[in-house]
């Protein structure tokens, strides 16, 4: 499990990398579950928990680039 404050150390592009592979374990687990015992359906709320994290530090960077006035050269 990810702490919100190792997610903010990450930058963006690996978020993002994260944020697929997550959303693909995420998925394999359910597909799993469905046809089987999961052995730790505690992974499941903390895969779900973790992306959450990503998307809200994802998009407090995009508010924040959009607030900023653009830099004169």
């Amino acid at each position: 499990m990810m702490k919100i404050t190792d997610i903010r150390g990450e930058d963006s592009s690996e978020l993002r990398k994260q944020l697929h592979d997550l959303k693909k374990e995420q998925f394999q687990l359910t597909f799993r579950a469905s046809a089987e015992n999961v052995s730790s359906p505690a992974r499941h709320s903390q895969i779900r928990r973790t992306i959450a994290r990503i998307k809200t530090v994802l998009r407090e960077r995009e508010a924040a680039a959009k607030s900023q006035p653009p830099q004169k050269s």
